[in-house]
């Protein structure tokens, strides 16, 4: 589907989302198309909020009241909810962006997709693949914002910082993000899955139009980018260094790929 130009409605869930990914948020809504909408939900008579309001200003955010009727519940996700329908009733936007790890807003992305409105998230990854795969494309705020901070660091710092994660990946008793169980497709599965793409999608010399993979790709994984798996490149050039598994060629203008013999 084509994603330029959108109108947007950016919803955020404040008591679920860190406001240390506001610029990654807003850079990847941007991409889409213009941001008519840029609504942030929370209790924000509570001190937990308080690192988001210095945000509020800066980018140009909606703060959004929920007071908290019950103890330990998100009450964010009710406004919310009764915010993005009546703005689809208005019909002043065509795309949803929908920032939250909290899979209680499946059912949302479900009915406003049936309205042929155009929905993509934004969360951690521990978001529950429910909601990812709910979404017509995914991006994980915790593997971009790595991903910015490695291209950063130096050498020596990086190499840290890999030997840790990788240490807390297998221990399961670190302190990053890969504590929580993740939603991303193990890399494995998206490599058998392209194969069976490729061979669905080919022509009695094996070749497949890249566009034509890629598209049915992103459909059956709406979280898959290259950035999840260490790589923050394009999806294409993430499959040319699997050498041993791919193999691509270019026709005119076309792209080809097919699996390796």
């Amino acid at each position: 589907m084509e994603v330029e130009g959108k109108s947007i409605a950016l919803l955020i869930d404040a008591e679920n989302i860190s406001p240390k990914y506001i610029e990654l948020i807003i850079d990847e809504a941007n991409k889409y198309g213009k941001i008519n909408y840029r609504r942030v939900y929370g209790d924000w008579t509570t001190p937990q909020l308080n690192p988001w309001k210095t945000k509020i200003n800066e980018f140009g955010l909606t703060p959004v009241q929920q007071y908290s009727y019950t103890s330990g519940k998100n009450v964010s996700d009710f406004t919310l909810i009764i915010d993005a329908m009546d703005i689809l009733y208005s019909e002043k936007v065509n795309s949803f962006c929908i920032v939250s790890s909290d899979s209680d807003f499946t059912k949302l992305v479900t009915r406003l997709r049936e309205d042929n409105i155009f929905v993509f998230g934004m969360g951690e990854s521990k978001t529950p693949i429910a909601l990812v795969n709910s979404c017509e494309a995914f991006a994980y705020l915790d593997k971009m914002l790595m991903n910015d901070e490695t291209a950063e660091a130096p050498k020596k710092e990086v190499k840290k910082a890999t030997k840790a994660k990788t240490a807390s990946s297998t221990n399961g008793n670190g302190n990053g993000y890969s504590k929580d169980v993740s939603s991303i497709t193990p890399l494995g599965r998206i490599k058998a899955e392209l194969k069976n793409i490729i061979n669905d999608n080919a022509e009695d010399d094996g070749w497949a139009y890249w566009s034509v993979v890629a598209n049915l790709l992103q459909k059956k994984f709406p979280g898959f980018h290259p950035r999840n798996y260490g790589k923050n490149m394009r999806p294409l050039n993430f499959f040319q260094r699997m050498k041993t598994d791919f193999e691509t060629k270019k026709e005119n203008t076309a792209m080809h790929v097919r699996n390796k013999k």
